[in-house]
């Protein structure tokens, strides 16, 4: 080293600092090494091929790298993570290739860490006086971020109750195991309401607050109309609309109206709130929006997209008031065809502010309901009929139902989970889904045919590796499957969800399909849409939570007007689908965690008591069990009374010495033992009870054949069916023996 300084005249202290830097940081790139004998030698070319992608962690330490969305992923084991961090952009090299025949995935080591994705981390402050250096660490609620993050010393005094956000100034690295970082805010402290999903929150830089120049520029919109505002805008306000939402939605941003024609025909019109005619491209709102690209919804609160006097005031669409909208008015026939439609700016004059509530016991002909809302039970009478129809319709064309239990918590004022229940999709829930579903379509076919530049909402085909993992799962129950992975359609796979309705593992199956299905996101490119088998697709519907769709309707305003529109949408929609998909992702990720996080405190309580459940997956580790209010757990095979051998083409686990088996939509008897709050986790017990399947065992031979050993007994279908019921009439509590809603695809 010292002669290196001397041959590059390193002489000064600070000279030699910035040379052991460079060294350094040669090594880390693979650049040199040091041998043996102390000494340095540069690194010939590499001749093993490197992939670079994104890595993916798991919190027991191993991890996934992404090449190619196209491509499995690489597996890369815990002693070859190098210290990266999940969502890094890494460089790989790969150690053992995929065999397809033994269904192993490809492995490989990474060697460099080529971008961080981990600027900001949120945690406790925890005081530390061995490392009298820094004020103390944190531990992120990533779970996925195993080492500690210490915190430099501020200038503000700290107690060890502050839930601080940091930015992270150095990585782990193979001389140092832990994050250095330095005080960025301090969101709260550990007793303050709510701070726990707040912390969840801002670990993934989800932040409530607008910045002051996005509020100044909000607060100079009017909060009324103004006469220009009418102009060049086909006047609806003589017809009958209204909204229909959820009773706790503030932000109503679309209405409808319906009519029969003269030829039979019905006329829907979808209207939606015109926000890009306040949101004009290139504003501060603008830029937040894009930002944000969608609002989050967890538990008891929601952060928005746009700010609460545009989402809340202007925009919604109260009733009694003049609104501006953008509309799809369509004609659509008795099979649920759109034969002729007009998409143009409008206004509109809502009559009445509806709930799903209200409108299902109009719907089932409660007579004090449709006396008080008699100016528009005409209206619902024939919404009703078109929406048989078009339900009728995506269903002949080879739409999938994903239609699974979902939870909704209630919270008291401090944060607290008070209850779990299952939330109610009536038939006016289905019905303006499908009325969104239409006007999306035909917006997004109205687009296509002119071959502008525009952005698609996409749901590409399935991949046969992961249906085939769903065609296994489905025959486990004894149902028949004809076709391929490969060639599986979607009218085949209709046909199985056909054979289940009704049984105990219906929802199970559902859910397993769901997951089969490759994500939902948007393109520039149009590929339609699978799961709804729509040749074309987009988002129109909520501009006030979702950027993609703001950006369509400035599309229906801008384009016609020059060239260079066009070409400028060209320039900025792959960039801006990109950004929404991925901000998607992180709402999903961000509502999931706070989910499973209420969940398991909800049940902290209940720790000790006994339960009834459904199996909702078997793995070789253990059982995950599912109680009626969508609460799941595991039972560890290390806790089960005997020796469980699993079986992985039915995927199911087998005693040993009782012969009991453990199924996928077996009901069983549990015991609460563990809720952990800081990581989600739920464990159970197994209890034996009669609930149990049994294989039965022959006399000659300690074995049966393995096509018959998981099939439950026919006298349980009715204690399942019975078992459900129960839980369905009592809202989905538990006990010893006891989100806003998305509208579009």
């Amino acid at each position: 080293m010292n002669e290196l300084a001397e041959n590059f005249a390193k002489d000064s202290a600070k000279d030699f600092r910035d040379l052991v830097k460079i060294i350094s940081e040669m090594e880390r790139r693979h650049q040199l090494r040091f041998t043996d004998d102390g000494l340095i030698e540069l690194k010939k070319e590499r001749e093993t091929v490197t992939l670079k992608g994104i890595f993916h962690a798991h919190k027991n330490g191993f991890g996934f790298v992404t090449v190619d969305e196209g491509e499995p992923d690489l597996f890369i084991g815990r002693n070859d993570v190098n210290h990266a961090i999940d969502g890094d952009r890494v460089e790989v090299v790969i150690t053992k290739i995929a065999n397809r025949l033994k269904g192993t995935s490809a492995e490989a080591k990474i060697i460099d860490i080529l971008e961080h994705s981990l600027q900001t981390a949120v945690g406790q402050l925890i005081l530390d006086e061995e490392k009298p250096k820094y004020a103390g660490y944190i531990r992120s609620k990533n779970q996925k971020i195993n080492q500690k993050i210490y915190v430099k010393k501020p200038a503000l005094v700290l107690d060890g109750t502050e839930i601080l956000k940091v930015a992270i100034e150095k990585y782990p690295h193979r001389g140092r195991d832990f994050f250095v970082a330095t005080v960025l805010d301090v969101v709260g402290h550990v007793n303050d309401p709510g701070i726990d999903v707040l912390e969840v929150l801002e670990s993934m830089d989800i932040v409530s607050e607008f910045p002051e120049k996005v509020l100044e520029e909000a607060n100079q919109i009017p909060e009324s109309l103004r006469s220009s505002d009418y102009e060049g805008r086909l006047d609806l306000r003589d017809e009958v609309i209204f909204t229909i939402d959820g009773a706790d939605a503030k932000d109503l941003d679309d209405a409808v109206h319906i009519k029969r024609l003269a030829n039979g025909n019905f006329e829907l019109g979808v209207h939606i709130a015109d926000v890009s005619y306040y949101v004009t491209e290139g504003s501060e709102l603008d830029k937040e929006a894009l930002n944000r690209a969608t609002s989050v919804y967890v538990t008891d609160r929601v952060v928005p997209m746009l700010p609460e006097r545009l989402s809340n005031g202007i925009c919604s669409l109260n009733p009694n008031v003049d609104r501006l909208t953008q509309s799809a008015i369509m004609e659509i026939d008795s099979k649920g065809r759109v034969v002729n439609y007009k998409i143009t700016q409008t206004v509109i004059h809502t009559s009445f502010r509806m709930t799903y509530s209200a409108v299902n016991e109009m719907i089932a002909g409660n007579p004090e309901t449709l006396e008080r809302y008699q100016k528009i039970a005409p209206s619902v009478e024939l919404m009703v009929q078109l929406h048989h129809r078009l339900e009728k319709m995506r269903y002949q064309r080879g739409a999938l139902n994903f239609d699974t239990k979902e939870a909704k918590i209630l919270v008291n004022q401090n944060g607290k989970p008070v209850d779990i229940v299952l939330r109610e999709r009536g038939v006016a829930e289905r019905m303006i889904e499908s009325f969104m579903l239409i006007a999306n379509e035909t917006v997004a076919e109205h687009f296509s045919k002119l071959d502008l530049p525009f952005i698609y909402r996409i749901h590409e085909e399935p991949k046969a590796e992961k249906v085939q993992t769903f065609i296994d799962y489905a025959s486990s129950f004894g149902i028949r499957i004809y076709g391929t992975a490969s060639s599986m359609s979607q009218e085949a796979l209709q046909e199985i969800m056909k054979k289940v309705e009704g049984e105990p593992y219906e929802a199970v199956l559902a859910m397993m399909l769901l997951r089969s299905m490759q994500q939902a996101r948007y393109s520039e490119h149009n590929h339609g849409h699978y799961g709804l088998a729509a040749e074309f697709y987009t988002h129109f519907t909520s501009p006030i939570r979702r950027y993609p769709d703001l950006l369509v309707h400035r599309m229906v305003r801008e384009y016609g007007k020059t060239k260079e529109v066009s070409n400028h949408f060209e320039q900025v929609i792959p960039d801006i689908a990109s950004q929404s998909s991925s901000r998607e992702r992180r709402a999903i990720e961000a509502e999931r965690e706070v989910e499973a996080m209420k969940k398991a405190e909800y049940m902290e309580e209940f720790v000790g008591k006994e339960f009834d459940g459904v199996i909702s997956s078997v793995v070789k580790f253990g059982v995950f069990v599912e109680l009626p209010n969508t609460v799941e757990g595991l039972i560890h095979v290390t806790n089960l009374p005997e020796y469980f051998q699993y079986q992985e083409r039915t995927m199911t686990l087998h005693g040993e010495k009782s012969g009991v088996v453990f199924g996928v939509g077996h009901l069983i008897r549990v015991r609460l033992t563990k809720a952990d709050k800081a990581t989600g986790e739920i464990d159970f017990d197994y209890l034996p009870s009669d609930y149990d399947v049994k294989e039965k065992r022959q006399k000659s031979s300690s074995r049966r054949p393995e096509k018959k050993q998981d099939k439950p007994r026919k006298t349980d279908k009715k204690s399942k069916k019975l078992f459900y019921k129960e839980a369905v009439k009592k809202g989905g509590k538990h006990g010893k023996g006891r989100r806003k809603g998305r509208r579009s695809k």
